[in-house]
């Protein structure tokens, strides 16, 4: 008999003699003067925690969205690094990195320099252009107006996804902010990006997110964010710099021309997927700040 069917074998003879010594030194009036078993009171439904929203955070992330909201153009580069499964067990970190300007009301363009393939992506107010460099293959779509509404269709239609989209919107705060939980701030921090910021942990039933914000400046300098329907509860890392506020752009940064002359495709999905749990637009209610602030006592 193989070990694990021994021990099993042996666990249930052992079972069975334990029950029938307790039956045999049970008295048969004891048995019989037993009360039946009540049936236990049912439990009230529990009631849903109420968020908890300290107002140094609400105010925090409101002056950096209103100091993004506010410029009339915007420049920076961010590097994002996401976890993905491996066979190995612990997880792969990816790194890909953004070059972003935006020019309101209605110009964008996205270089991916690397890792991975190059690709770009322009925003008119018009038209959505994709485009490959490398292969010279470029996918272009009618676009709605308004750059959040421009954004959402990208993804739906394409697939196209970037780390950062809610800080490109007219209102970041009413997008990150949408059914908030829980928001505290942790503390100062002088290490990212090489300025002072205040770290503040902002979290709803679809993503938590810790993220900093320059003390002086109101900028974001890194997001770190988990997503609730992954169940792997990978992470996902987004330091942003080379910031240029209301700085010029030169009109040729939006030119298409090169891209235009490539060979054509459709403007559709190319069989990738977006991490898991992500919403590229989400715009609801703005979160309110709670009556009283939570402590912040042992947080991580």
């Amino acid at each position: 008999m193989k070990p694990k069917l021994l021990h099993r074998t042996l666990a249930l003879m052992l079972g069975a003699a334990l029950a029938a010594s307790v039956a045999a030194q049970t008295p048969p009036a004891a048995k019989a003067a037993a009360p039946a078993a009540k049936a236990a009171p049912k439990k009230a439904a529990p009631q849903p925690a109420q968020p908890i929203i300290e107002q140094r955070a609400v105010d925090l992330l409101q002056a950096m969205s209103a100091r993004l909201a506010a410029a009339k153009s915007l420049a920076f580069t961010a590097i994002a690094s996401y976890e993905y499964p491996s066979r190995l067990g612990p997880p792969i970190v990816y790194t890909v990195r953004y070059d972003v300007a935006l020019q309101r009301p209605n110009q964008l363009k996205v270089v991916i320099p690397g890792d991975g393939p190059a690709s770009e992506f322009y925003w008119d107010g018009k038209e959505m252009i994709a485009f490959a460099p490398a292969e010279n293959l470029v996918a272009v779509a009618p676009a709605p107006p308004a750059i959040d509404a421009a954004l959402k269709q990208a993804f739906d239609t394409a697939a196209i996804y970037f780390p950062f989209t809610d800080l490109l919107l007219p209102d970041p705060y009413g997008a990150i902010s949408a059914g908030a939980k829980l928001a505290f701030v942790i503390g100062p921090s002088a290490v990212v990006g090489g300025v002072k910021t205040d770290m503040v942990v902002w979290a709803n039933d679809d993503v938590f997110l810790q993220i900093w914000i320059g003390a002086d400046d109101k900028l974001p300098r890194r997001i770190r964010a988990q997503f609730s329907a992954d169940p792997k509860r990978l992470r996902h890392d987004l330091e942003l710099s080379n910031w240029q506020v209301d700085g010029a752009i030169p009109a040729e940064t939006f030119d298409t021309t090169k891209a235009r002359a490539g060979m054509p495709m459709a403007f559709a999905a190319p069989g990738r997927k977006v991490p898991i749990g992500v919403r590229p637009v989400a715009i609801g209610k703005s979160a309110k700040p709670a009556t009283q602030p939570p402590s912040t006592k042992g947080t991580p």
